[in-house]
């Protein structure tokens, strides 16, 4: 076995010797000299390499650099943009009253299950490592029941805003991906009709003015109605989930398609189609609700009377808040998820003053859903003897972000600096940072290069690139006379500020401008 492995390494040596040979004099005339001695150890040092088996490099692996599908970077401009966007929608829930929440990114796997319906399949579920089973959130509005059974709360008033993730087919350009942000905005306890589901609608509306999106609507039903309307059709209580989560195709796809799935994949005889599509296709306002109330095989149902009521209700109290007009009753509204048991809406972009607004809008539709789930939190807690109905809505973060990028005309600005500390000659840099650390304490933003002797145009270029309002400029003639210069980045206009009230005037400029 010895003299084996004696004669193979022996062997690759003479491999090692031959190819060097080889190369030294296919190569040795046709470089420079003084590249020879380089090229041929690179050579001898790579085929000894592969005869010692060494493993590759993962740095010379060819590997795809690219975002997993259904999600996306957001670089430091969009997420300008996006921050100010999640801003504005905080400062209305907290206008409202909400305090914030955060859940756990995953669940217990056990705890999502049968709550989506058809749309459980879209749930991440996690490999199980020798613990409990697991599975990425599915939405806010789950974990938020789960949060208000545990800790056995009678009423709360929450906003959240944190990433949700979804296994379905992404569409980047209408904001719909496999990782995304929502908004949510719920309100817990046992309340009067229809006070805490108007509120939700004014949020709504609040949130698109805020973001100045004026051309929307906010499309209305009631579970109850469409179960009584399913019921007046002859379609059987166990099928009502599923029909309904064909139903609420309809913002998707033509009342033929859909016609044809519930005949095909559903099993529905041609008559109950027929009766559904009646009604269905129906949309209108509060004499919509007024012409429902009147059909004689409704009436005999007491859902569809209570559903008629609420929905009466909901027109008067929105009308009180000025947001009634934007209010439409569509029987196709169905909202796939199981929890929902009343009142349900969304708010859909209908164009805007100009093409490409309306084009986006038609790309984008849907931008905020939500309604009334009375009985989630007892699905929690089957032995607690008070129900906790909710109602609330979810703003969607990633499809209004889409409206905004596109309507943006200039990147926006990316940071907060206000104050830039340049100097003009070599060996200043200890200066700029005795100056900085003066800045910092007196709470005013501030950076300088990390240059030691950087050139006076750079550092000018950088804050006009980044927008950085004020530089103050500091050199060995004015530091001698115990003066820098302050220069308004925007007019290039300059005074001269003695070192000791130079915070007192940049924080007056930063207060009054220029």
């Amino acid at each position: 076995m010895m003299q084996f492995q004696a004669a193979r390494s022996k062997f690759s040596l003479f491999r090692v010797h031959q190819t060097v040979s080889s190369l030294f004099r296919l190569n040795f005339y046709q470089v420079k000299p003084e590249k020879r001695v380089i090229k041929v150890s690179n050579t001898f040092e790579n085929m000894t390499g592969r005869c010692q088996n060494e493993p590759p490099s993962t740095g010379n692996r060819n590997l795809p650099l690219k975002t997993p599908k259904g999600t996306r970077d957001y670089g430091p401009g969009a997420m300008a943009l996006r921050q100010r966007l999640l801003d504005q929608v905080v400062r209305v829930f907290r206008k409202h009253g909400a305090v914030p929440l955060d859940t756990p990114v995953f669940e217990r796997k056990e705890l999502l299950a049968g709550r989506y319906g058809e749309e459980a399949k879209l749930i991440y579920e996690l490999q199980e490592q020798g613990g409990e089973p697991l599975a990425l959130r599915y939405d806010l509005t789950v974990p938020f029941a789960r949060y208000v059974a545990l800790h056995n709360l009678s009423s709360m008033k929450r906003y959240q805003l944190a990433k949700v993730y979804r296994r379905d087919n992404p569409q980047p350009a209408r904001g719909r991906l496999r990782e995304f942000y929502q908004c949510d905005f719920d309100i817990a306890g046992a309340y009067d009709p229809m006070l805490p589901d108007a509120e939700c609608v004014k949020v709504v509306c609040e949130v698109l003015h805020q973001l100045d999106i004026r051309a929307f609507v906010v499309k209305i039903n009631h579970r109850k109605l469409l179960d009584a309307l399913l019921q007046v059709c002859g379609v059987s209580a166990e099928m009502f989930r599923t029909i309904c989560s064909s139903i609420d195709k309809l913002d998707k796809m033509p009342w033929d398609a859909v016609r044809e799935e519930l005949i095909l994949q559903k099993g529905l005889q041609v008559e109950t189609v027929e009766q559904i599509g009646m009604y269905v296709t129906l949309h209108g306002g509060l004499e919509l609700v007024d012409r429902l109330a009147d059909d004689a095989k409704l009436n005999c149902l007491p859902g569809a009377k209570e559903a008629l009521d609420e929905l009466r209700l909901l027109f008067q109290y929105c009308a009180l808040f000025q947001v009634a007009d934007r209010l439409s009753v569509d029987l196709s509204l169905a909202r796939g998820l199981d929890y929902y048991t009343g009142v349900i809406y969304e708010a859909v972009l209908v164009g805007g003053d100009n093409d490409d607004e309306g084009t986006q809008a038609a790309l984008v539709g849907s931008v905020a859903g939500g309604g009334r789930y009375d009985n989630l939190v007892g699905t929690f807690n089957p032995h607690r003897k008070q129900l906790v109905p909710c109602v609330g809505v979810s703003i969607g973060m990633e499809r209004l972000f889409c409206i905004m990028e596109a309507r943006s005309r200039e990147e926006p600005r990316t940071n907060d600096t206000q104050v830039y500390v340049a100097s003009v000659h070599k060996g200043l840099h200890l200066k700029r940072l005795e100056i900085l650390n003066r800045l910092w304490a007196a709470d005013i933003s501030a950076e300088h290069s990390y240059k030691t002797n950087p050139k006076l145009l750079d550092q000018l270029q950088h804050c006009e690139q980044y927008r950085i309002p004020y530089a103050v400029i500091i050199g060995d003639g004015e530091l001698a006379r115990g003066v820098v210069k302050l220069r308004n980045v925007a007019t290039r206009q300059e005074e001269a500020v003695e070192l000791e009230m130079l915070i007192e005037k940049v924080s007056s400029q930063l207060l009054n401008g220029p």
